[in-house]
C-alpha cells in the first residue's frame, strides 16, 4: 500500500534515504592503537594520533578493514580492491587536526542491497549506495561547567562505517525496517554492537516530498538521530514542515537540522555543506588501500549464517515465518534455539522458546544471554515429554522450578516425584474410583450430557496429582463410560 501525508492540496510522496554511521567492533582505533571501551575516564583512551600532536602519522587497523568488508559482504555488495583514503576538511573544538580522514571518491564497498519485511508480510528491497571508512570526531561536553565547554577525545579516531542508502524508502515504516535489518546483520557478523543509546550506531536521515509522477525535491537531512523510534518520529515530522513549506509557496532550503525529541518537530542547525566545502584531497600520509582477492574470499567463506538464510532454514523444518522472524531477531537467540532444537522436533521447540522461555524471559527482566535456564536443560525437558516421562502440565512444573535454580529436570522430577503415570491398569484403578464417587453423574452423562466428560478427566487428574498420562486417562475414561 501505497504511503502518502496528506496535505491541504492534496497527497505528497514522501522520499527517504539513510546514511547510517556504525561504529566497528574492534579492540583499536582506526589509525592508532588506543582502546575503544565505552564508558571509560574522558580523555583515557587518547593516543598523540587521535589528540593531533603534529608529526604523528596515522596506521591502518587491519581488523578494521576486514570488519567493513565482512559488512559489505553482508549487505551483498562489490567490494572495491583498491580504495583511498582522504582528508575532509572542517573544523570544530572536538576534531583536534582540522581535518576527517574519511573516504570520499575511493570508498572500500561499493552498491549493495538489503530486503526488509514490512509490518503487512511484504517485503521491499532497499538500495545501498557505498560504504566507506572514515575516524570518529571527540565529543563537546556543554553541561559539565555553567561558562565552559569540555572535550572528551576517548571518540576521537574510532573507526565508523559510513552506510549510505540509495533514496529507496517511502515512508517512516521502511526506514524504521530498513535501520533495524541493517542492525541485524552487523550483529550477527560481529561489526558492530549496534548500540543506539551509546553512540555506536547513529543515522542521518535525509527527507524530502513529491507530488505523485515529479521527480526529487529538496532535501534535508536531520542529524545524528539514535533511535529506531526517533528516526520513524523524525521522517513524519520533517516531511510534515516541507509540505506546509511547499503548500504555502515557499521554497525548501537544502539544510542540516537536529530533532528534538521532546517536541517532535525538526529545527535548524546550519546550512548543507557541499563536497567543495570540506575541500577533499588524498590523505598524503596514507598510501591507497590495496586488497587481494584471496584475502576478501577468505572473510567471506568465515561469516556467519545470515538472518535471511537461517529463516529460509526454518522454514524448511516446518517453523512459521512469524516464529522464524522472532527466532532470528537477535544471534544468541538463535544459536540458544538452535541447541535446543538440535535432535529434537523443530516446531515443539520454537513453541517452548518463544512461548513459555520468552514469558519467562520477560517476567524475570532477563534476556537470553543471562538467563536463567540453560539450552542443554530446556532440551533436555523436551526429551522428558516425547519419552512420556511428563505430560505438558507437568513438564510446565518442572520447568518453573528450573527457573529457580538451572537445575537438570531429570533431577528435579526425581526429587519431586513428578513423574507422569504411564500405567493402565493404575490410572483404571483411579478412574473406577471417580466413577464410583460421581454415579448421579456418569447416570447423567449416559443419559446425553456428553459435556460432563470433561469432569471426569479433571476429577481423574486431580485425584492422580496431575500425573496421569492424558491421553489413556481419556481412553481409560471413554471406554469405562461407554
Amino acid at each position: 500500500m501505497t504511503y502518502t501525508l496528506e496535505g491541504t492540496t492534496g497527497p505528497w510522496e514522501v522520499v527517504i534515504g539513510l546514511e547510517v554511521h556504525a561504529q566497528v567492533t574492534s579492540q583499536a582505533k582506526l589509525f592508532s592503537g588506543a582502546a575503544t571501551a565505552f564508558g571509560a575516564e574522558p580523555n583515557s583512551q587518547v593516543s598523540f594520533v587521535d589528540a593531533g600532536f603534529p608529526g604523528m602519522l596515522p596506521v591502518i587497523n587491519a581488523e578494521c578493514i576486514a570488519q567493513a568488508v565482512r559488512t559489505g559482504l553482508g549487505l551483498n555488495a562489490e567490494i572495491h580492491l583498491w580504495s583511498r583514503f582522504d582528508r575532509k576538511n572542517y573544523f570544530y573544538a572536538d576534531l583536534p587536526q582540522g581535518y576527517q580522514i574519511s573516504q570520499y571518491a575511493h570508498p572500500i564497498v561499493g552498491q549493495g542491497a538489503v530486503e526488509v519485511t514490512l509490518a503487512d508480510g511484504s517485503t521491499k528491497t532497499i538500495g545501498i549506495t557505498r560504504l566507506h571508512l572514515e575516524q570518529d570526531a571527540g565529543k563537546s561536553l556543554h553541561d559539565q561547567h555553567p561558562t565552559k565547554s569540555y572535550i572528551d577525545l576517548n571518540r576521537s579516531g574510532v573507526a565508523l562505517m559510513e552506510i549510505v542508502s540509495e533514496p529507496d524508502m517511502r515512508s517512516p515504516e521502511e526506514a524504521g525496517a530498513y535501520l533495524a535489518k541493517l542492525r541485524q546483520i552487523m550483529r550477527y557478523l560481529g561489526t558492530c554492537d549496534g548500540n543506539m543509546d551509546e553512540g555506536s550506531m547513529r543515522a542521518d536521515v535525509n527527507v524530502s516530498v513529491r507530488r505523485a509522477g515529479e521527480g526529487y525535491r529538496t532535501r534535508c537531512e536531520v542529524k545524528n538521530v539514535n533511535s529506531i523510534r526517533f528516526v520513524m518520529q523524525a521522517v513524519e515530522a520533517e516531511a510534515r514542515r516541507q509540505i506546509e513549506v511547499w503548500e504555502s509557496g515557499g521554497t525548501v532550503e537544502q539544510e542540516t537540522r537536529l530533532f528534538d525529541t521532546a517536541r517532535g518537530v525538526t529545527r535548524s542547525m546550519r546550512s548543507k555543506e557541499d563536497a567543495h566545502d570540506y575541500r577533499y584531497f588524498p590523505d598524503p600520509d596514507l598510501p591507497p588501500l590495496v586488497l587481494e582477492q584471496g584475502w576478501v574470499d577468505q572473510l567471506k567463506a568465515g561469516l556467519p549464517e545470515l538472518p535471511d538464510q537461517r529463516r529460509a532454514r526454518y522454514a524448511a523444518l516446518g517453523l512459521s515465518a512469524y516464529d522464524a522472524q522472532v527466532l532470528t531477531a537477535e544471534r544468541e537467540t538463535a544459536a540458544f534455539f538452535e541447541e535446543v532444537a538440535h535432535g529434537r522436533d523443530a516446531k515443539a521447540a520454537a513453541n517452548w522458546v518463544t512461548g513459555d522461555y520468552f514469558a519467562a524471559l520477560n517476567r524475570l527482566k532477563r534476556t537470553v544471554t543471562d538467563s536463567p535456564v540453560s539450552a542443554k536443560h530446556l532440551g533436555e525437558l523436551l526429551d522428558l515429554m516425547a519419552d512420556g516421562t511428563l505430560s505438558g502440565k507437568l513438564a510446565k512444573e518442572v520447568f518453573e522450578a528450573m527457573l529457580e535454580a538451572d537445575e537438570a529436570p531429570g533431577a528435579i522430577v526425581e526429587k519431586r516425584g513428578l513423574r507422569q503415570v504411564t500405567d493402565s491398569s493404575a490410572i483404571e484403578a483411579v478412574v473406577d474410583e471417580v466413577l464410583a464417587k460421581n454415579a448421579d453423574k456418569v447416570a447423567d452423562y449416559r443419559s446425553g450430557k456428553d459435556k460432563l466428560f470433561g469432569f471426569f478427566v479433571g476429577q481423574t487428574m486431580k485425584a492422580m496429582a496431575g500425573k496421569g498420562n492424558p491421553a489413556l486417562v481419556n481412553e481409560v475414561l471413554k471406554r469405562r463410560l461407554a
